[in-house]
Parts: structure tokens; C-alpha cells; sequence
């Protein structure tokens, strides 16, 4: 199998102190947190930027004052979000990757979000693949539901995606596709090749995808944004703490890990 990547989703735009004390919610607390998964085993960060404040925010000179010192302390790889929070703009979302990041979130359709709407219409899909493409950062193609994987199809016959692609499989959130094994691979079997991919799941669905994905030579996302808990009832310490609970069941499967240079080669070939 291929060694196993680990992505971070450590922030989120829709989690609060109030959801976990554990967040790192303000600049100087998501810098160091960066430095924190680093040394627990993390390879690739997803980045959602906040304020003083804690609130979301894509204001560029933030995010690139972020992204700036995240590079400068590790050696992670930086995938920044363009979902922001289900109220930034198209023109938001899209100027967010002037902060030149490594790789970007590309979700590849719209989705019901409890009871919002994360919108996501074919043309915006398009512009950000373009622009995405023209500026070479990596994108991973973000899915929560079966007909989003016709999507990617799409965007490659207009060649708006470039071999290999890199897919993050993410089941089980409020009005998502359910999280389930037989869900997982059956989006797996329909993914264009050649192509890696990761799986994670929301909340108590987070573990059960991420076991799957290491037995079965996928790999993994973890992190805050997805589920505060490491078991019922104990709240995860910070990323870090998931991020150990990846590494035991890897060392149980026996799937080695990737270091950051096969993690680059793998996914930042472009």
C-alpha cells in the first residue's frame, strides 16, 4: 500500500470555544497548532483562517500572514479552504488562493449543512479548477455525497483537473450522505484514475472511515473541524491527540507512515 498521509482539518469556520475550549481559534493559536500536528505526525494542514476575535475570515492579509508563518516553523503542507463559512462570497472564496497556498479544498457540489445550504453551482466549480490549475496549487476534490464524483468527470473532460487527482471522501454530516462502509466504497469504485484518496467521517463517523481508509490503502483526515471527541463523552485535547489516535491504528494495520517528501511527491507533483 501506498505510506499513509495524514491531512489536519483543525480549525473549521462553524465550531466555536463554546463547542470545544481546544480550538485554535486566533492566528498566533492556529500557528502553533501547526507546529503541534507537525510533531505528532501531520502532513498536510487544511486551513480555515481566523480573526482576533475567533471569528471566520478570508481577509487575504491575515490569511497570508498565517500561511506565511506556518511555512516558515514546518514543513506542512498547506491546503487552504475555499468553502470559508457558508456566508463568503464566490469572488471571496476564489481570491483566497492568492495566498499561494500548496494545495485548496475544491468541493464539487452543493450540500445541504443542517439547516443551510454550502452553495457550490457548476460555473464557480469551474472558475475555481481554473484558477486553481493556472496557478499550479494542487486541488483535493472534496465529496459528501455520490453524484459529486460525476462532477470531477466532468471537470476533466474540460481539463480543468490535471493527473493524479486527489479526492477527500467526507461522509456523515447533517444532510450529507450517510457515513457508512458501503457508501465509502462505493464512491471508492467510481473515482477516475489514476487518483488517491482520503475518507473521514463527522463526528462518531470520524474513526470507523478513517479505519477503513488505512486498511484499505487510502488515506486519512482528521482534525477539530470534523469531530471534538476521542471517544464518547472525552473531548480530543487539540488535533494532536487525533492525530496519535491515526498513528495506533496505522501501527495495528501495520501501514507505514509517509514521510513529508513522499507526502509532497505523492500530491504536489504539479
Amino acid at each position: 500500500m501506498h505510506p499513509l498521509l495524514i491531512t489536519v482539518a483543525g480549525v473549521g469556520a462553524e465550531l466555536t470555544k463554546k463547542d470545544t475550549p481546544y480550538l485554535p481559534s486566533t492566528p498566533n493559536a492556529i500557528i502553533e497548532e501547526a507546529l503541534r500536528i507537525e510533531q505528532a505526525g501531520a502532513h498536510i494542514f487544511h486551513l480555515h483562517i481566523r480573526d482576533q476575535k475567533g471569528k471566520p475570515t478570508l481577509d487575504l492579509k491575515l490569511a497570508k500572514k498565517v500561511v506565511t508563518e506556518i511555512r516558515k516553523k514546518t514543513d506542512l503542507i498547506i491546503q487552504i479552504s475555499t468553502g470559508g463559512s457558508i456566508n463568503d462570497s464566490y469572488k471571496k472564496r476564489i481570491k483566497i488562493l492568492d495566498v499561494k497556498p500548496d494545495m485548496a479544498s475544491l468541493t464539487l457540489g452543493s450540500v445541504n449543512f443542517g439547516t443551510d445550504v454550502f452553495l457550490n453551482p457548476l460555473p464557480f466549480i469551474e472558475k475555481l479548477a481554473a484558477t486553481m490549475k493556472k496557478k499550479r496549487i494542487v486541488p483535493e476534490l472534496e465529496i459528501f455525497d455520490v453524484g459529486m464524483v460525476d462532477t470531477a468527470y466532468h471537470l476533466i473532460k474540460k481539463e480543468l483537473l490535471k493527473p493524479p487527482y486527489h479526492f477527500n471522501i467526507i461522509l456523515g454530516g447533517p444532510g450529507w450522505l450517510a457515513a457508512s462502509v458501503q457508501n465509502l466504497d462505493y464512491i471508492i469504485q467510481k473515482l477516475p484514475q489514476p487518483c488517491t484518496w482520503s475518507a473521514s467521517g463527522v463526528g462518531k463517523n470520524q474513526l470507523p472511515m478513517i479505519e477503513y481508509a488505512i486498511k484499505n490503502g487510502g488515506h486519512v483526515r482528521t482534525g477539530l473541524e470534523d469531530n471534538i471527541y476521542l471517544k464518547k463523552g472525552v473531548l480530543a485535547k487539540g488535533n494532536a491527540e487525533l492525530v496519535e489516535q491515526v498513528l495506533v491504528l496505522a501501527q495495528h494495520y501495520k501501514r507505514h507512515i509517509a514521510t513529508q517528501i513522499e507526502a509532497k511527491y505523492t500530491l504536489c507533483q504539479a
